[in-house]
């Protein structure tokens, strides 16, 4: 009864389904791939986010690169912020209001400096550098702050243009501007002299995100092609059992496979 299925339409309709289980099953795995991800990176910064501050020094010495597993630990660093070479982050928003990132160096003792990213201010929409920024603390400060590495967009984002960026990225600003730089920028969060009026970084986002619901989507929809292949082959099967050769060759097809 189930020969028919040996045919070539039937068999180039087994080989769609089964190409879109494979697509469905390896689209879920890559979700779950990317929820897994999700979950390691937020058990990490978790722990550094409760972890006591520790010196820049220790945790992004000079010349080295900042190292994924201390993303979002939080250091404390000791300079004098250069005002001169300030730069603002564009189109930064916050609760859907618009604004920048004012991100002002701060030089350390050893020559070097890092940047660090003092806080959000709301502009007008207008993506320009706002003409008013509140300066930081003048003369030497402590700041506390979360270790953030670079970002990996493009060159036009992250050079300055009129001391403008779109993302940080301290290799661009420091081959800009001229500063030896450390790896990342800091997320202040305190300082000595007080706060200078900027809305400071809020705590990460550590929820899980939507990919292990994702990956179930796709799961269904792969089991969902391979149910529906069995349900046709049943209704097909039914209908010769019940009409018989006769009315199969007299029916298109297509009204034998559809038929609920």
């Amino acid at each position: 009864m189930y020969r028919f299925l040996l045919s070539r339409r039937w068999l180039g309709f087994a080989a769609v389904v089964l190409l879109l289980l494979a697509i469905c099953v390896r689209a879920g795995m890559w979700q779950m791939d990317k929820h897994d991800a999700r979950v390691s990176e937020n058990r990490v910064a978790r722990a550094n986010l409760l972890a006591d501050p520790r010196p820049l020094e220790e945790v992004v010495p000079a010349g080295s690169s900042v190292d994924p597993g201390d993303e979002w630990a939080t250091v404390r660093a000791q300079g004098v912020y250069d005002v001169e070479n300030e730069i603002v982050v564009r189109f930064s928003t916050r609760d859907g209001a618009p604004g920048v990132d004012v991100v002002t160096p701060l030089l350390l003792d050893d020559g070097s400096a890092v940047l660090v990213d003092r806080g959000w201010i709301q502009t007008l929409n207008n993506g320009e550098r706002p003409d008013v920024v509140p300066p930081p603390p003048s003369g030497e400060v402590e700041v506390v702050g979360w270790v953030r590495p670079d970002s990996g967009a493009r060159d036009e984002a992250v050079t300055p243009v009129d001391r403008q960026v779109r993302a940080i990225n301290s290799e661009a600003v420091a081959s800009s501007l001229g500063l030896d730089l450390r790896s990342g920028y800091l997320n202040l969060q305190e300082q000595t002299g007080g706060t200078d009026a900027l809305a400071t970084e809020p705590l990460p986002d550590l929820g899980q995100g939507p990919h292990f619901f994702y990956a179930l989507q796709w799961w269904f929809f792969g089991l969902l092609a391979l149910v529906g292949y069995f349900w046709f082959a049943h209704a097909e099967a039914r209908d010769r059992r019940e009409g018989g050769p006769e009315r199969q060759r007299s029916r298109p097809a297509s009204s034998r496979v559809t038929r609920g």
